[in-house]
């Protein structure tokens, strides 16, 4: 079990666990999900960290077919600008590696933005906290456990 799967448990979420064997060659770990478990990729989404120009970090959740619009979320912050964290501050930050990080069950709360497109899916597909470890989950129940708004951040 992952900090991610122990928090929608707890919280008594409903959920479900898709695991798939992970290729450490693979560049696009959620590209990779998409693929290896048949769900399109607007269904799937990614977990980044920003960091505001106060140097604090910030969770965007987005599908993994899409980039992220820095300026879309530092606006949907109240930022004036963002970039992407450094991978040290992730990893300390959350608790989880790069291709694995949740944006649930993460060491510390972080301010969290999910792309509105999530909204149009009963549910959806996010890390899990391992790569090759996805949870299946209601938008609405990830918004409950990140605290999240949700903003148009894809360009």
């Amino acid at each position: 079990m992952t900090p991610a799967i122990n928090l929608a448990k707890k919280n008594k979420i409903k959920y479900t666990v898709h695991e798939y064997d992970h290729d450490t060659s693979v560049q696009s770990y959620g590209l990779e999900a998409s693929e290896k478990l048949g769900i399109e990729e607007t269904r799937v989404f990614k977990t980044l960290v920003v960091m505001l120009q106060d140097k604090s970090l910030a969770v965007a959740i987005i599908p993994v077919s899409d980039m992220l619009n820095m300026k879309q979320m530092a606006k949907a912050l109240g930022a004036k600008k963002c970039t992407m964290a450094d991978k040290f501050d992730v990893e300390r930050s959350t608790g989880y590696i790069l291709g694995g990080v949740s944006p649930i069950g993460q060491k510390k709360l972080l301010k969290t933005v999910i792309n509105i497109s999530a909204k149009e899916f009963e549910t959806i597909f996010i890390s899990a906290g391992r790569r090759g470890l996805e949870i299946e989950i209601s938008p609405l129940d990830l918004q409950k456990l990140t605290k999240a708004n949700f903003e148009n951040l894809i360009t």
